[in-house]
C-alpha cells in the first residue's frame, strides 16, 4: 500500500509537468464558470504565460453563491473568534453572502467598477473578508494593507495602487492597546499625491474616529440602506488582488493575482495539499493582511465550502499559551495552519505543553510555513499533539505551497528540516550561480521552471519591468525564488532560507539555517537566529541569537561552550561558530519572521531604518546593547 501512496503523488506530480495543459483542464473543470475556458494556457512571449484566457468567473460567487446553490447556504461559512474583545460570531453562507452583496452594493454606489481599486486597511474582523468578498464580486481589484501600518507605508501603497474607495475601521485591538487607525490613515492621504474618492469606516465598540464629512462613510450606516449586489462576471486574466510585498529597494512590490488562475489552484490545493473536504473547519491563524490570510482564511477555505475561522489574537497571552488549543477544541478544527514562531511562543510559554488540556480530537493536522520549520519545533509540536504536522514552503509571490507533504495525495515519511516534495504543477530546480543544476544534496539557488502553474504571480502592479528584473532575468527560463536549499537524493527539497543568508567564512559558504537547526536543538533554547557579522580575516563568521525557554536558568559562558560544539561535531571547524548571545526577543515582522538583515546591519554598525512591519521596535535597542557589550558592533 505505501508503495501504491507513493505512486499515487508521482504519478500526479508527473502528469502535471508533462501535460500541464491537461492537468489543469482537468482542475479548472472542478469549478464553476460562466463560461468555462478551453485556451488553458497562451504564451504571450518569452516571459508572460496566461492560465484560462478565455474564461469567465466571479471568484466571490465560487466562493459563497455556488454553495448557497448546491443547498448548503445554512453551514457556517465563517468564524469570527476575538479573545482581544470578548467577541463571538458566526455567519452561515447565505448570512455571509447576504453582508457581501450589500457590502458590494454600498461600493457600486460609490462608483466602484471592474478594474478599479479598492484598499482595505483593517484588523482582523469579518468586516475584512466582507470587504475582500465585495470587492470581487463587483470585479473590482483590492488591495489589503495590513492594519496599523505607519501612514507613510500605507501612502506609498494609496499611490501605487491608486484606490477610488480605501475601507477601514476605527482601531485594531491588541492586548494591552489600541491603535487608531483612522489618523493614520488621514495622515497616509495627507502624505498620497493620490487622493481616494471615499473613505468607509467602521466603527468598533472601542474606539470611535472622528469622520471628515463629504469623504469619510459610516460603513454601518450605508450598510442600513444598502441594495443587494450580484456577481459581475470577469475575464479569468482580470486582476483579482494586488498585495504588496517588501521590496529590496524600499518601495513595495505589488503582487498582481488573477482571477482564473488564482481559483483553480486555490481549490487544487485544499483538496491536494490540505486534505480540506466541504464541511471541514479550516483554521490559517494569520492575518488577512498577509497572502496567507488572502489564500486560507478567505478564498481557499471559502472556494471548497468549508468553515473557515478568523481569530483576532495571539498564540500566547490571550489569556495564556493555550490559546490555540482552546479555539482548536472550541470549534472542532481540522486543519490548523499557523506559523513555526506561534508554536515556538507557545513552547517558550508552557514548554510541556500542560496548557493542552482541550479536546483535539477533531484535528486532523498542522500546517507551518511562513519561515523554516526547525526541527527542534517540529518534533516538540508532534510528540505533544501525536498529529501530523506538515511543513510547507511558499512565497507572496506564488500564491500557494511550492513544496509540501500533500495530506490530500498521500502523507509520504517525514524528514525534519525538510517540506518534503515539490506539490503538482511546480517544476523545482536547484541552479548554481551559473544557472545550471547542480547534484542531489549540493546547495544552490531554489528555481522554478516556466510556466508557473496557476495562481501564481503575473506580474508587478504597474512595473512589469520590476517583475522580469526581479524573478524571471536571473536565470532565463525559470522563476528565481531568492531562496537557497537544496534537493536531496528522494527529490525532498530542503529550504534553507533567503540566498543572502548563505555566509561566506574563509571561502566556504555556509547555510545560517544549517546552524540554526543545529543551535535550536539544545534542550534549553526556544528559538534562535543565527545571522553572519564581519570578520577582518575570514570576512563573515556567524552569531546566534538564543531566547531561553521559560524557568530554565543557563549560564551564558557554559551555553556558548555547548553550541560551539554541536556546531562543530555538526558542521565542523570551518563554520568558525564561536559566539551565542542570549536575547529577549529577537525582532520580527508581524507575519513572525525574523528581521536577519536589520540584525545584520546592527552588528555591522551600519545605519538602518526600521521597517513598519516590526512588531516589537523595543527589542532592537537591547540587542544593540548586548552587541555593543560583547564587542560585537562594527566587527570590522
Amino acid at each position: 500500500m505505501a508503495t501504491t501512496s507513493a505512486n499515487r503523488y508521482q504519478l500526479e506530480y508527473q502528469h502535471s509537468v508533462q501535460s500541464p495543459v491537461e492537468f489543469w483542464q482537468q482542475q479548472a473543470e472542478k469549478l464553476s464558470w460562466y463560461k468555462t475556458p478551453r485556451n488553458i494556457l497562451q504564451q504571450l512571449d518569452g516571459a508572460h504565460y496566461q492560465w484560462f484566457a478565455d474564461g469567465v468567473l466571479n471568484t466571490a460567487y465560487l466562493a459563497l453563491d455556488h454553495h448557497i446553490e448546491q443547498g448548503r447556504g445554512d453551514q457556517t461559512a465563517l468564524i469570527y473568534d476575538s479573545p482581544v474583545t470578548n467577541t463571538k460570531q458566526r455567519f452561515s453562507y447565505n448570512e455571509l453572502r447576504d453582508e457581501v452583496a450589500r457590502f458590494a452594493g454600498v461600493l457600486k454606489a460609490l462608483d466602484v467598477n471592474p478594474g478599479d481599486s479598492v484598499v482595505i486597511y483593517m484588523p482582523m474582523i469579518p468586516q475584512a473578508a466582507i470587504a475582500m468578498l465585495a470587492v470581487a464580486r463587483l470585479g473590482a481589484i483590492h488591495s489589503v494593507v495590513f492594519g496599523g501600518f505607519s501612514a507613510h507605508e500605507l501612502a506609498m501603497r494609496i499611490d501605487d495602487a491608486q484606490p477610488k474607495v480605501v475601507v477601514s475601521a476605527s482601531c485594531g485591538v491588541e492586548i494591552s492597546k489600541l491603535i487608531a487607525y483612522k489618523p493614520l490613515l488621514d495622515d497616509a492621504i495627507a502624505k498620497a499625491e493620490h487622493k481616494p474618492e471615499r473613505c468607509i469606516i467602521f466603527q468598533r465598540p472601542q474606539l470611535h474616529a472622528q469622520m471628515q464629512a463629504g469623504r469619510d462613510i459610516d460603513w454601518q450606516q450605508a450598510m442600513s440602506k444598502a441594495q443587494s449586489n450580484g456577481c459581475v462576471p470577469v475575464k479569468a486574466t482580470d486582476p483579482l488582488y494586488v498585495l504588496y510585498t517588501s521590496g529590496t529597494t524600499g518601495k513595495p512590490k505589488g503582487v498582481v493575482r488573477d482571477n482564473g488562475g488564482h481559483a483553480v489552484a486555490l481549490n487544487y490545493s485544499m483538496q491536494a495539499v490540505y486534505d480540506a473536504r466541504p464541511g471541514d473547519v479550516f483554521w490559517a491563524a494569520s492575518d488577512v493582511g498577509w497572502v496567507v490570510g488572502h489564500s486560507y482564511i478567505v478564498y481557499g477555505p471559502l472556494i471548497a465550502g468549508c468553515t473557515t475561522v478568523l481569530y483576532e489574537g495571539k498564540p500566547v497571552f490571550t489569556p495564556d499559551a493555550g490559546a490555540f488549543w482552546r479555539v482548536c477544541a472550541e470549534y472542532k478544527v481540522n486543519i490548523l495552519f499557523a506559523a513555526p514562531t506561534a508554536f515556538r511562543a507557545i513552547r517558550k510559554e508552557d514548554p510541556e505543553a500542560a496548557l493542552q488540556r482541550y479536546d483535539l480530537s477533531a484535528l486532523r493536522s498542522i500546517f507551518m510555513a511562513g519561515e523554516r520549520l526547525d526541527p527542534a519545533t517540529y518534533q516538540w509540536v508532534s510528540d505533544k499533539l501525536g498529529k501530523p504536522v506538515i511543513d510547507h514552503w511558499w512565497q507572496t509571490e506564488t500564491g500557494w505551497p511550492v513544496a509540501a507533504n500533500l495530506a490530500g495525495l498521500t502523507l509520504l515519511p517525514t524528514k525534519p528540516g525538510s517540506s518534503t516534495v515539490p506539490v503538482p504543477g511546480f517544476n523545482i530546480h536547484i541552479l548554481n550561480d551559473s544557472g545550471i543544476a547542480v547534484r542531489p544534496n549540493e546547495q544552490g539557488y531554489i528555481a522554478l521552471q516556466l510556466p508557473l502553474p496557476p495562481g501564481c504571480l503575473t506580474t508587478i502592479w504597474r512595473n512589469d519591468e520590476r517583475f522580469i528584473a526581479g524573478y524571471l532575468d536571473t536565470f532565463p527560463g525559470y522563476y528565481a525564488s531568492g531562496d537557497g536549499g537544496y534537493l536531496d537524493d528522494d527529490g525532498y527539497l530542503f529550504v534553507m532560507g533567503r540566498t543572502d543568508d548563505v555566509i561566506n567564512v574563509a571561502g566556504h559558504r555556509l547555510s545560517t539555517g544549517e546552524m540554526e537547526q543545529i543551535v535550536a536543538n539544545h534542550p534549553a533554547i526556544a528559538e534562535c537566529c543565527v545571522i553572519g557579522i564581519n570578520e577582518p580575516i575570514k570576512g563573515q563568521q556567524p552569531l546566534a541569537l538564543v531566547l531561553i525557554k521559560n524557568g530554565i536558568t543557563v549560564d551564558e559562558t557554559i551555553l556558548e561552550a555547548e553550541l560551539v560544539a554541536m556546531v562543530r561535531q555538526e558542521i565542523g571547524a570551518l563554520a568558525c561558530f564561536k559566539k551565542a548571545i542570549i536575547v529577549k526577543r529577537l525582532p520580527k515582522t508581524r507575519s513572525g519572521k525574523i528581521l536577519r538583515k536589520l540584525l545584520r546591519q546592527i552588528a555591522d554598525g551600519s545605519e538602518y531604518v526600521v521597517p513598519s512591519t516590526i512588531d516589537d521596535p523595543a527589542s532592537l535597542p537591547e540587542i544593540e546593547q548586548l552587541m555593543a557589550s560583547r564587542g560585537l558592533v562594527n566587527a570590522l
